[in-house]
């Protein structure tokens, strides 16, 4: 008896640390928030700069599933770089980080757009030649 309440314990322990982490880890796609850490001084603590190499974890397929911000993965990469996190103090960099997302991603839904319509095009095409 004592034994499962035990494994339910840490079980429950288990989900509650992987929806911690995984909220972490996705806070990493806001340069604002590394901005704030890096003023605060996180990027100076070993433990922490510790904590940031055992999250890349995260990177392997059967975790990087449940991200919505893929983003924070090339974050989470950079950040294993001392003069990356160095640069974060600055407020400009975060701001230039921020802006070169929202234009990857406004080229990317363009190029996206562009392929879904060739694709629909290319069905289209199909269709009439096999009448």
């Amino acid at each position: 008896m004592a034994a499962a309440v035990a494994m339910e314990t840490d079980d429950a322990g288990n989900r509650l640390r992987f929806q911690l982490e995984l909220e972490f880890v996705q806070c990493l796609a806001n340069p604002n928030y590394l901005n704030f850490l890096a003023q605060r001084g996180y990027f100076k603590d070993k433990a922490f700069v510790n904590y940031l190499k055992y999250l890349l974890y995260w990177k392997e397929p059967e975790y990087a599933k449940y991200l919505k911000y893929p983003q924070c993965l090339h974050m989470l990469e950079l950040l294993q770089y001392e003069h990356f996190r160095k640069e974060l103090v600055n407020a400009q960099c975060a701001k230039f980080i921020d802006e070169q997302q929202i234009l990857h991603w406004q080229h990317y839904s363009r190029k996206r757009m562009r392929l879904q319509q060739a694709l629909v095009e290319q069905q289209q095409q199909n269709n009439t030649a096999g009448k």
